[in-house]
């Protein structure tokens, strides 16, 4: 087998036909035999710390409109806790429709929040929850 190709594969010569024989590869193999690197092993990733750095994105906390913050029962709340209570109390009040469990029945309490619709799509919670979220620069 040529050493060219085995360097090509590094090493995996089960997969590779024998080559043919021909004068110009016979002659630069028996002039100057190569040998394979065998690759290096990587360095396993350095596992984080939890809560190493600060919270970015939906799960930074930041000042809420007091309408959800009478609901929460905080003043700072993030986007994802906003949204977990949300569907803590719908679940624990039985507030999804039975017959489509994508819809909302809204009580007094998220009528409040929700600008007064008696029923909401789950898909529509975030789209209404993005106005009491104060914008801060």
């Amino acid at each position: 087998m040529s050493s060219a190709a085995s360097r090509v594969f590094n090493g995996c010569r089960a997969l590779l036909a024998p080559a043919k024989a021909s004068s110009s590869t016979s002659a630069a193999t028996k002039t100057k035999p190569t040998t394979t690197k065998k690759p290096r092993a990587k360095s396993p990733p350095k596992p984080k710390a939890p809560g190493s750095g600060r919270p970015v994105g939906i799960l930074k906390a930041g000042p809420i409109s007091p309408a959800l913050a009478h609901f929460l029962g905080a003043s700072e709340s993030s986007r994802a806790d906003a949204v977990r209570k949300i569907w803590s109390h719908i679940k624990t009040h039985n507030l999804q429709n039975p017959q489509n469990k994508r819809e909302i029945v809204c009580d007094a309490k998220l009528k409040a929040i929700f600008d007064g619709k008696d029923t909401v799509g789950f898909l529509e919670i975030g789209k209404l929850l993005s106005p009491h979220f104060v914008k801060t620069a």
